[in-house]
């Protein structure tokens, strides 16, 4: 069975693997262990319930594959962003200039640098192992996160964003950081994305011109791939626009790729989702609907993606190996959403 759960300091091999995996660009993994230590603590004490929430905290978990004990995926929150660390985006806007004399009035599409998003909370750094990539599992990984806002509320910021990763060539090349932050920074793509994911933005501010940029006078492949998503984030993209968020014009720095963002109370799997009492029975039929189902235990903390069936009162039946996976206790409550079927062909997402 798979089962998502916080990550933990025996997960550091094949964290580090996914990281190498996961090739350039994606910033919250780098293939570097002192940052993967500190965000498995930070994720610890996310996960803590003798802790209050803090402003900020990383909520980082993995897809286990119980049968081999190896993890298979990423998945995170991260709330507060931009509190401890400024967290930049461009944001594209339109400028409009007029001349009577000649009777013009032009619209001009222009990049500014902006924190607008400070204080929000992300979703981010879901990734799936080429071989896990069937049917689901990407819609699985993805809408866990949105369970446990909805089993956690008071934990999370109302706006919720989610970066995706930008347009690259086959080699790793941003058209947009090879046109745009190379000539101010000076470095390549990835050097910039790795001193961005251990040593902070800070460099952003000290160098990026902080001037509207006008996206015109970009050349063409730079223009071309501003909010265009990787081709390995495309279906996720696809379920976040499904969960409600929308494009509203903000872009990543690096790549240029779209962010995108919703209200917590709107999106989908938090409103559907449902919390109730459960019955557990030895098995269910092969063919009975499957639902995403978390214990609701901050602490240990555990989602499942298994059968179910709803009795008359609306409880959920489980079965025996439900129940164990997700570690229940006689008496107490699960949140459920069933998983939507007619999505499942879209799901086997990547990085994002």
């Amino acid at each position: 069975m798979l089962i998502i759960r916080p990550c933990k300091e025996s997960d550091l091999d094949d964290l580090m693997n996914i990281s190498r995996a996961v090739g350039k660009g994606m910033t919250s993994m780098p293939a570097d262990e002192a940052a993967w230590q500190e965000k498995i603590s930070a994720s610890a004490q996310a996960f803590n319930s003798a802790l209050p929430a803090a402003d900020s905290n990383t909520y980082f978990m993995v897809l286990e594959d119980t049968a081999t004990g190896h993890i298979a995926g990423t998945t995170a929150i991260y709330t507060g962003v931009g509190l401890k660390r400024p967290f930049y985006s461009y944001k594209i806007s339109t400028l409009v200039s007029s001349s009577s004399d000649l009777d013009i009035i032009r619209k001009t599409k222009v990049l500014n640098i902006v924190n607008d998003y400070t204080g929000s909370t992300e979703v981010g750094s879901i990734y799936l192992l080429p071989e896990y990539r069937k049917p689901g599992v990407g819609q699985f990984l993805s809408r866990a996160r949105f369970l446990a806002m909805a089993d956690f509320p008071e934990r999370f910021g109302d706006q919720v964003i989610a970066e995706l990763r930008g347009w690259q060539d086959e080699n790793g090349r941003s058209p947009l950081w090879d046109n745009l932050g190379k000539p101010f920074f000076g470095i390549e793509f990835q050097d910039a994305v790795n001193t961005a994911a251990l040593k902070g933005s800070q460099f952003i501010s000290d160098l990026m011109p902080k001037y509207p940029i006008y996206i015109n006078l970009l050349p063409q492949e730079a223009q071309d791939v501003i909010g265009k998503p990787h081709d390995s984030s495309a279906p996720a993209l696809y379920m976040l626009k499904k969960e409600g968020f929308q494009f509203t014009g903000y872009v990543d720095l690096f790549d240029g790729g779209p962010s995108v963002q919703a209200d917590i109370k709107e999106i989908r799997s938090v409103k559907d989702s449902n919390s109730s009492h459960f019955q557990v029975i030895d098995s269910l039929p092969a063919s009975s609907q499957m639902y995403l189902i978390s214990n609701e235990n901050l602490d240990n903390y555990r989602v499942a993606l298994a059968p179910g069936k709803l009795n008359e009162n609306g409880d959920i039946i489980i079965d025996q190996a439900t129940f164990r996976t997700l570690q229940l206790a006689v008496g107490g409550l699960v949140r459920f959403i069933p998983m939507n079927q007619s999505a499942a062909h879209k799901s086997h997402a990547t990085a994002a």
